[in-house]
């Protein structure tokens, strides 16, 4: 199981707190197949699938590759941010890269490009449904 986290600061009995929350409050990655999870999604009233836009019989699945490189990647860096496919203009997506070194090796993306930010982030997606925008360390980064 996986759920996509990232810090807020929110008040807890009058004191001041980061915490790790997770980013859609309802979304739970699950490794396995449908006719196993169906019992259990049946049996537990707060369990649904999400289902891919305009197709209500169409559970969203993730293949494992890019489950793993999402994975990998975020847990790589407390600085991510999450963004919805919607969210993603083609005037955010920068140039292409390879990161040589580091604990993001091999790993081929594109950079975010923000307007006056200083951070050089890495693009990793889960196609059509989640994009992260990862801080790389600028000496690990190669123009393709």
């Amino acid at each position: 199981m996986f759920t996509p986290l990232h810090w807020v600061v929110r008040q807890k009995n009058g004191k001041t707190c980061r915490l790790k929350i997770p980013v859609v409050s309802d979304l739970l990655f699950v490794r396995s197949v449908r006719e196993d999870l169906d019992p259990v999604v049946d049996n537990c009233s707060t369990l649904q699938y999400r289902f891919k836009k305009g197709m209500k019989a169409t559970p969203i699945t993730v293949g494992d590759a890019d489950m793993h490189r999402f994975m990998l990647a975020v847990a790589e860096t407390d600085d991510v941010v999450y963004y919805s496919p919607e969210e993603i203009q083609p005037s955010m997506i920068g140039r292409k890269v390879r990161i040589v070194g580091g604990p993001l090796d091999g790993y081929e993306g594109n950079l975010l490009f923000i307007r006056g930010s200083r951070k050089k982030r890495l693009i990793v997606e889960i196609p059509d449904f989640m994009t992260a925008a990862v801080q790389v360390n600028p000496e690990f980064i190669t123009l393709l």
